[in-house]
């Protein structure tokens, strides 16, 4: 006897009604779920789920998938670390886990600037924290906080591997070296304007 179509089989099987087929993308979402829909025909959403694809949905690409999380949302929400332990069947405690336990990922979003301190060895001997006293204090917030105005967000580095030009920071990106209070003050004030 010929085998019938999947389609066929799914319909014989609950009496003549075909049961819905849930899509590769639809995965770890309930059907009707409005929120799904909305995640579906985000962009940000599908170069995340080709990353996941690409790494077959194995539980050891979780820092790559992260990186690639951060890089299309700015950062890691609540909903976009659901959605990672989703497509790769892991504890929503392990992700949260990664993405707290390294300091390039930042679940809340970061201001239109960054400053960055190194508090490494080198940089600490050489004044780093007083930096990053006088950073807080002119800013008005503490290391990991955004400014009210959403300019600027201070954060810490245990070591960027500049030593020799201890202190050093890193401003939207670019390492500077050799800072003085004034020099560091300077900068971040430049940022806010």
């Amino acid at each position: 006897m010929p085998s019938l179509p999947l389609q066929d089989q799914q319909r014989s099987a609950i009496g003549g009604v075909a049961s819905p087929v849930k899509s590769p993308s639809a995965k770890g979402h309930a059907s009707g779920d409005s929120e799904a829909l909305l995640r579906s025909a985000d962009r940000r959403f599908k170069a995340l789920d080709m990353t996941m694809k690409r790494h077959q949905y194995k539980p050891d690409a979780l820092i790559e998938i992260l990186h690639k999380a951060q890089e299309s949302f700015g950062f890691l929400e609540e909903d976009v670390l659901i959605y990672i332990a989703r497509g790769l069947k892991l504890p929503l405690s392990r992700v949260y886990g990664v993405a707290t336990f390294y300091h390039l990922f930042s679940l809340k979003p970061n201001g239109a600037h960054t400053c960055v301190v190194c508090l490494g060895t080198a940089c600490h001997v050489k004044g780093a924290s007083k930096l990053m006293a006088a950073l807080e204090a002119e800013l008005g917030i503490d290391v990991g906080e955004t400014t009210s105005d959403g300019q600027v967000s201070l954060m810490a580095a245990r070591c960027l591997g500049a030593c020799g030009i201890a202190p050093a920071m890193v401003i939207d990106g670019t390492v500077s070296g050799k800072e003085t209070l004034e020099t560091a003050l300077d900068k971040v004030k430049a940022l806010q304007q």
